[in-house]
């Protein structure tokens, strides 16, 4: 499985911003995708989670409310709406496949393949 992360972008706070992840090679076995992020000097933390079988999402609490994630079967894409977005949501985003698991992972070593990181870039 690859996976090329885009969309990523420069935004005042209160902007929006659609991230995408394409998918491509073995997305058949794909269980979940989720999106992470990292801000400089800060760990990868966990944003948002779909399963690609049954749509079921899940969200870190820092952006339930803000952030949508959907799949679009398809394309072979996982998106990711933000909105409202504040200067805290600064960070490197990355798209992540799990191929082993049917219940959505919070953590990055419960998934497989990576995509390469979208800079996402919020200014107050």
């Amino acid at each position: 499985v690859q996976l090329q992360a885009y969309g990523g972008g420069l935004v005042q706070a209160g902007g929006s911003l659609r991230l995408s992840c394409a998918a491509s090679g073995r997305t058949s076995s794909s269980s979940n995708v989720g999106w992470f992020r990292q801000a400089p000097g800060k760990e990868r933390e966990f944003v948002a989670a779909i399963s690609w079988i049954s749509g079921s999402t899940y969200y870190a609490d820092s952006v339930k409310g803000r952030f949508t994630i959907s799949r679009d079967n398809a394309k072979n894409t996982v998106n990711l709406q933000m909105n409202s977005l504040k200067p805290e949501d600064t960070a490197v985003y990355y798209c992540a496949a799990d191929i082993r698991r049917r219940q959505l992972g919070l953590r990055g070593d419960e998934y497989d393949y990576w995509g390469q990181g979208t800079q996402v870039t919020v200014s107050s």
